[in-house]
């Protein structure tokens, strides 16, 4: 099994704070690694479905996990589909 980085942990670290708005959060983003949003949630993403970032840190894993199914619930064709108009 292959350790994560330094940037990797930094990730999952980053990801332990609470943030009550999303613009702050994005700006920290920008700040603490230096890349948008977009890239970052793309990495994290892809941070997380590996075995070793739930060694790391199981508890955000599953949380960040969870946030982007959910995430991608919402956004499913099927389930606009279903929703009243």
């Amino acid at each position: 099994m292959a350790e994560l980085s330094e940037r990797e942990r930094a990730m999952l670290e980053f990801e332990r704070q609470w943030w009550r708005y999303p613009a702050a959060k994005e700006s920290a983003i920008h700040e603490q690694f230096g890349m948008s949003a977009v890239l970052y949630y793309r990495s994290l993403h892809q941070l997380v479905d590996r075995p070793e970032a739930m060694a790391y840190d199981a508890l955000v894993v599953k949380r960040v996990q969870r946030l982007r199914d959910e995430g991608r619930r919402r956004r499913s064709p099927a389930r606009r589909a279903a929703q009243p108009r």
